[in-house]
């Protein structure tokens, strides 16, 4: 079987191999393929995935493509993972929005907005190909904004679009971890859209444990996810909320920490990934790829270790040295898409947390609408647990920026300004059509007229 990767030349392909090379040989993968348009840092990236490969003595084939087509065709898994404009469209995003005193992260922020514009025109184009040389290919979205991409890709036609974000799972290994049980052992039960989802069960071997949870400070405390919020809105909630609703529940404190920073976190990774490449294309990689790939694991520790940092205000700092740091594992993104794949051929499936449309599975929420949901995946398909009526707080935002999310897409579709304005004007962290309409013009002008 094959896979395609587009956006190869993204920094987490590098993990992604990783990752898929503990797996490859029993979901039965024996091709990898990469395309990028940038083909400089495709090259780059491809020979750190072609040592990773080597180092561990395995077999997996793996080609860089010349043009999509041939990368597309014949694939069974399609992977996603686009940034139009590069870094310095996401600096460009955040920046433009924190001038008008509102956050501008690229996905719950008005820079998602902006990222979507732009992203999903090009990312319908690569679905007509996907149709056309690779028709029955599950195509795994990893692009930002994530949940509001994949919305856009169903809306088109196109139904095998699976959107995946590691968060939830990332969320649930780091529970696993503090509560001394197996992951396996841990049912984590989600609902909600992609950064906009809620915890509502948590069940060890069966047995419910969310309300101890939410009691626990020590718990509360020493999962990431979870220290950044006040315990006290936890408690009022009788839920877990995934990190992203940090910016709804405490708006003014990432504001305020963002602006205190001096930097946004577009522009740290930007920092980051520029002194990689820099440091990467100078060297003589064919001669030291062992060393090639220490630079790169070093810079993104570096990148890991801001994560969210700006945002809480954390100063909490880790020594990184180069020289021996081991290769992560692809727990990820790949590990979640690799765990789809491995459940769609397996009779017994498995819980996973993913970005399918509704159906039935949330009452008073449209069929099509995409959410983010544990589904059960097997052999069977891609099914969303019941979910049923849910808290009318998360109901009421669910169905706010569902709203804004189809109106975006419309407003792309029909290249209207005026339909974007609406959009941005119902978003929570908006709410203002003078500010909405200022923040349209700002962007459509700075990208050179993108309605």
């Amino acid at each position: 079987m094959k896979i395609a990767v587009i956006g190869g030349a993204g920094v987490r392909t590098v993990i992604f191999i990783n990752g898929l090379l503990q797996r490859y040989q029993q979901l039965h993968i024996d091709k990898v393929v990469l395309y990028d348009i940038d083909t400089e840092k495709q090259q780059i990236i491809g020979k750190l995935c072609r040592h990773v490969i080597q180092r561990n003595q395995k077999d997996l084939e793996l080609t860089v493509a010349e043009d999509a087509i041939s990368a597309i065709t014949g694939a069974d898994y399609i992977v996603t993972t686009l940034r139009v404009g590069g870094d310095h469209s996401r600096v460009i995003d955040e920046t433009l929005a924190l001038r008008e005193g509102v956050i501008g992260q690229e996905t719950t922020g008005v820079g998602g907005f902006s990222m979507a514009v732009r992203t999903i025109p090009v990312l319908l184009q690569y679905c007509e190909l996907i149709e056309k040389y690779a028709p029955n290919a599950w195509v795994f979205n990893f692009t930002n904004p994530s949940g509001l991409v994949t919305q856009a890709l169903q809306e088109a036609g196109f139904h095998r679009i699976i959107g995946i974000c590691d968060a939830p799972s990332s969320t649930k290994f780091r529970m696993a971890k503090h509560l001394g049980v197996a992951e396996k052992d841990l049912y984590v039960e989600f609902f909600g859209l992609n950064h906009l989802s809620w915890i509502r069960s948590v069940k060890n071997q069966g047995t419910e444990i969310l309300p101890d949870l939410l009691m626990d400070e020590t718990f509360l405390e020493n999962i990431q996810e979870f220290s950044m919020f006040d315990p006290d809105i936890l408690r009022s909630l009788g839920l877990l909320p995934n990190e992203y609703l940090y910016y709804y529940y405490h708006r003014e404190k990432a504001l305020e920490n963002i602006m205190k920073s001096g930097a946004t976190r577009g522009k740290t990774i930007e920092t980051v990934n520029l002194a990689m490449m820099k440091e990467l294309k100078e060297m003589d990689m064919d001669a030291d790829p062992e060393g090639a790939l220490q630079v790169f694991l070093y810079y993104m520790a570096v990148r890991e270790e801001s994560y969210m940092s700006i945002e809480t205000g954390s100063n909490e700092k880790k020594m990184i040295k180069k020289g021996n740091l081991e290769v992560p594992d692809g727990m990820g993104y790949a590990g979640v898409m690799l765990d789809c794949i491995e459940g769609l051929q397996s009779e017994e499936g498995y819980h996973l947390v993913l970005s399918v449309p509704n159906g039935s599975c949330i009452e008073d929420l449209n069929e099509r609408d995409v959410i983010e949901v544990t589904c059960k995946v097997s052999k069977e398909g891609i099914v969303p647990v019941p979910i049923g009526n849910i808290p009318e707080h998360c109901y009421l935002l669910i169905r706010l920026l569902k709203h804004y999310e189809k109106l975006t897409v419309k407003a792309i579709q029909t290249k209207s300004k005026e339909v974007a304005i609406q959009a941005l004007t119902l978003h929570p962290l908006i709410n203002s059509y003078s500010l909405a309409k200022k923040l349209v013009d700002l962007y459509d002008t700075c990208y050179g007229g993108i309605f």
